[in-house]
């Protein structure tokens, strides 16, 4: 249901934030304990109404909306994404390091069966056991992580994410509030209040699962809370944009390839992130800021001719700095600045040091998927970053040839925001009893799989622990 007025309810369990944290949290605590009442509050639109109003005719860029329906929704930023769900402990978050590597896996393939199970039933599990591209890439200096991945593409993820919606209003009873973003979590002697506009909620168990779109959400929380939390990283990059056909035996045979190279001048890691085979790059907004990401379906009707991935380079920092997001956010609103949101620039410019233009692009052997404005990204992205992104792009070009072509395109600035790590217990529980933070939100996962399996992993704990309100 939508929020309409003043509410004053009593929960079991409150879950703030509607994203895969969330979504497999309120499954569990309903399968394992249907008469628990679970109210979700969610500060973006239920999945029916989530659209983005960029058509690429009458509205070419972002309009800046109230709620991001690429962002913000049931489903979180997930949901219209390409729908890779990784089973690894090798990349997409630390639960391993709370749980355990078997739980955190068993996790894992416990949420993709029930993806199956509603919907992703005709998907491929894809798996990079027993390739002979692994020693490929070693012969190259790459490092290929290990993952099974199954795929879901962004229309059969629509449809999974419906059936799970269904289910839990349905069928499992769950209350969903949505446009209904929370502004304060107070702790109470009984459990906890959560406030939004116009009303408010108690429940004896409270589960936060905002998202990376809720960073400074939850920097704000930990403050007032006196959480502790840890830095974080920030990914910054660009999102490459080629011809299918030349990633075509790496995406045919593992649809998702992570891949990882050391660089030579820097000694930092440049990994591939994201890899949508006959995709289309996307913008998203992030707290006002335009940033590149992409999408791809299962549907072959959808398909394009085109690949696209991320290359990442990922910064930690030290005493006295702390805002690693704030130092991306600078990039990518330099990045909006200059060309009005999205920059695209042709690698074979990029090379000889000059803009790309509309001529250029028009004239080259890749069509581009995004209304991006021509540009040149050596004005946007620091000059270390930008290296170790050519270095990679050299270095692929080993495996894939054509990757170094000179008209592959490179759209920036693609950020990657990570939450300050909370400090939680094994349990992912803070120093406060019944308060869970999990998801992205918490720092602690990265991915689709790891946030889904963190929600299922609380579920069984408080349902378990049989706490009531």
């Amino acid at each position: 249901m939508e929020y309409n007025g003043n509410l004053s309810d009593t929960y079991d369990v409150i879950i703030v934030g509607a994203g895969p944290g969330g979504i497999y949290s309120a499954y569990e605590l309903k399968k394992i304990r249907p008469e628990l009442k679970v109210g979700v509050f969610e500060a973006g639109k239920e999945l029916k109404e989530r659209h983005c109003p960029i058509d690429g005719i009458k509205v070419k860029s972002c309009i800046n909306c109230k709620s991001c329906s690429i962002m913000s929704g049931f489903g979180g930023a997930g949901a219209f994404s390409d729908g890779k769900y990784n089973i690894t402990n090798d990349f997409g978050g630390t639960l391993y390091e709370h749980i355990g590597k078997s739980e955190a896996t068993e996790l894992m393939k416990y949420v993709d069966q029930i993806n199956v199970e509603n919907g992703g039933a005709n998907t491929k599990l894809y798996s990079t056991a027993g390739t002979q591209l692994k020693k490929v890439c070693m012969q190259n200096k790459l490092k290929l992580l290990d993952a099974s991945v199954r795929h879901l593409g962004t229309d059969i993820n629509y449809i999974v994410l419906e059936k799970l919606y269904t289910y839990l209003t349905d069928s499992a009873g769950v209350d969903f509030h949505f446009l209904t973003t929370i502004t304060d979590i107070e702790v109470t002697e009984g459990g906890y209040r959560v406030f939004y506009e116009g009303g408010s909620a108690t429940c004896s168990q409270c589960i936060v699962s905002v998202g990376r779109s809720g960073s400074k959400w939850m920097e704000k929380l930990c403050e007032r809370l006196k959480l502790p939390a840890k830095s974080n990283r920030v990914d910054i990059g660009v999102r490459v944009e080629l011809p299918a056909v030349i990633f075509s035996h790496l995406t045919d045979e593992l649809y998702e390839s992570k891949i990882v190279y050391r660089t030579e001048k820097f000694e930092d890691n440049v990994r591939t992130f994201c890899m949508n085979p006959h995709g289309i790059v996307v913008n998203e907004n992030t707290n006002g800021i335009i940033t590149v990401n992409g999408h791809s379906y299962e549907s072959k009707e959808k398909q394009t001719e085109n690949t696209n991935f991320a290359l990442l380079v990922a910064k930690h920092f030290s005493e006295p700095f702390k805002d690693s997001n704030g130092y991306g956010e600078s990039i990518a609103r330099l990045s909006n600045m200059l060309g009005g949101g999205v920059i695209v620039q042709r690698f074979g410019d990029l090379v000889r040091g000059r803009r790309s233009n509309e001529k250029r692009i028009a004239e080259g052997m890749v069509t581009p998927t995004l209304n991006a404005t021509p540009g040149d990204l050596s004005l946007v992205l620091p000059k270390r970053i930008l290296d170790g992104i050519m270095e990679m792009i050299y270095a692929l070009d080993k495996i894939a040839p054509g990757t170094a072509n000179d008209d592959t395109l490179l759209y920036g600035v693609e950020v990657k925001f990570y939450n300050m790590e909370v400090v939680v217990d094994e349990h992912l529980e803070t120093s406060y009893p019944g308060l869970y933070i999990i998801g992205d939100g918490s720092g602690v996962t990265h991915s689709l799989s790891h946030a889904s399996a963190s929600g299922v992993y609380v579920a069984r704990r408080i349902a378990g622990g049989c706490y009531t309100g």
